[in-house]
């Protein structure tokens, strides 16, 4: 008997479709076949255009549109405040990786990265089969400004945490609103 969301997630991490980080007390899918099968289900279920609009935003973000991403965020951010708290730095984190969603084919997606003197918020690590792809690094603000989130990228350093990469790498500073309920974002590219 299921009494709510949480008996459905735990019976999906005994059964190991997901998985729980104490530290983060979060689930999350743990490997790339589940993410797959994951991606499969959820074709047929009508999340076509949800899928769509990722794959757009991905390719904004890797031809550095940064308008391009924030109308994608602002769209996405919006569907999901159905399910989330609108205005809150969990949602707005919530948001993007849900956003990005189609990333995860080209990409492991690693959240509160440890990262030269801090952690980055998101950063997006090239799979082996797609090496050619630059990695990302996503700085999230909340009612501050995209320029002060790759400032913070750049001061403290979280291009370090990229160790054995080596090639392009996009910075990402994302800000959110609240007050005009809009999204602000700049791209800005260096090597490592």
């Amino acid at each position: 008997m299921f009494q709510g969301k949480d008996d459905v997630l735990t019976l999906l991490v005994h059964l190991g479709y997901l998985a729980y980080s104490m530290e983060k007390k979060e689930v999350f899918i743990p490997n790339q076949e589940i993410e797959y099968e994951f991606a499969t289900a959820i074709k047929g279920a009508g999340w076509e255009k949800a899928i769509a609009a990722s794959e757009e935003l991905l390719e904004a973000t890797l031809q550095k549109d940064a308008e391009a991403v924030a109308r994608g965020l602002e769209e996405i951010h919006g569907e999901a405040s159905s399910i989330l708290t609108y205005n809150n730095e969990n949602s707005l984190s919530c948001a993007v990786s849900l956003a990005y969603f189609s990333a995860r084919a080209s990409y492991k997606i690693v959240r509160e990265l440890p990262a030269g003197k801090g952690f980055a918020d998101l950063v997006f690590l090239p799979r082996k089969n797609h090496l050619d792809k630059p990695a990302i690094v996503v700085e999230l603000k909340w009612n501050q400004s995209a320029e002060g989130a790759i400032s913070q990228i750049l001061e403290k350093q979280y291009a370090k945490s990229l160790e054995g990469y080596a090639g392009k790498i996009l910075l990402v500073g994302i800000n959110y609103d609240k007050a005009a309920k809009s999204h602000q974002c700049i791209i800005q590219e260096v090597t490592k």
